[in-house]
């Protein structure tokens, strides 16, 4: 089976709380068409969603249903990686974005900043309405992180940078956000206390070992949709040609990084050996089982 095959048996333990978090995420929608409807399409193509399911599945094997508020928040980090998405599509150039037209794509780069900008404001309004002054004050650090780790990796293009920096460039752009959900979840259940450090080691370790396995990826050109070894033509710099020392020679780069991607998934593996054996951690240990397939 493939990784969307074998995923898609994992996330389907989180489809009732996905539906309800896509409903919220277009709820507020309200421009003039045609962007209206291309941008609820957008934000309803077949994705993933692992920065929802983990913390729905996380939170279901300590037998925990997660409230409207708790949802509503997870609505928000998608919006937020959405916005992000848009705004990644212009500054590449990409035409294409599942399998379907980009924003910037279908109207421009002008309507694209616009409608990046707009999800982020109807996220900004609904963090406000959950009220929770360090929740919004952990989402803003986030959003924060992630445009530093953009603004870096711009000033260090077709430059082979040392691990260190890869791995905080990689913590800024992409596990942060996973760290947000974990946490954000956990701060907003006002019944039970939990070990945040074991959530963010989670979900940080989870969050670099996915943009590591990526990185992987865009090496071995797996995905069609993306132009061959599209980042080293854009001067980005990852960790098989780090490792590998050499921008046009990365096969022992790839090899020596499936070490490292490995090593984080231990490191998040061990972070939830203490949750209670049940379906709901099982599926999350398979997802790191997952991540080990490239």
């Amino acid at each position: 089976m493939s990784f969307n095959e074998q995923y898609k048996n994992i996330k389907q333990l989180a489809i009732s709380e996905i539906n309800i978090i896509e409903q919220k995420m277009i709820e507020d929608i309200n421009l003039q068409e045609p962007l209206n409807s291309f941008l609820k399409d957008f934000l309803l193509a077949p994705s993933k969603r692992i920065r929802e399911v983990l913390p729905v599945l996380y939170f279901k094997a300590l037998n925990k249903n997660l409230s409207q508020k708790q949802l509503d928040m997870l609505s928000i980090i998608e919006i937020v990686h959405n916005a992000s998405l848009i705004h990644d599509d212009i500054i590449d150039e990409s035409t294409l974005r599942r399998g379907n037209k980009t924003v910037s794509y279908q109207f421009g780069n002008k309507l694209g900043v616009i409608t990046g900008d707009y999800l982020l404001s109807l996220a900004l309004g609904k963090l406000c309405k959950i009220g929770n002054i360090p929740v919004i004050e952990k989402c803003s650090d986030t959003i924060k992180k992630m445009c530093i780790g953009e603004v870096n990796q711009n000033f260090s293009r077709f430059k082979i940078g040392t691990l260190d920096d890869y791995i905080e460039k990689t913590k800024n752009k992409t596990a942060y956000l996973f760290e947000l959900s974990l946490l954000s979840v956990a701060m907003l259940d006002e019944t039970s206390k939990y070990n945040m450090e074991n959530l963010s080691n989670f979900a940080l370790n989870t969050g670099i070992a996915f943009q590591i396995r990526d990185d992987i990826l865009n090496m071995l050109n797996t995905d069609k949709s993306k132009p061959n070894n599209n980042d080293i033509e854009n001067g980005i710099y990852n960790a098989p040609v780090i490792l590998g020392n050499k921008e046009d020679n990365y096969t022992s780069g790839i090899e020596k990084t499936k070490g490292l991607l490995n090593n984080y998934i231990e490191q998040a593996g061990n972070e939830i050996k203490l949750l209670p054996d049940n379906k709901y951690k099982l599926a999350l240990e398979e997802f790191l089982e997952l991540l080990c397939n490239v």
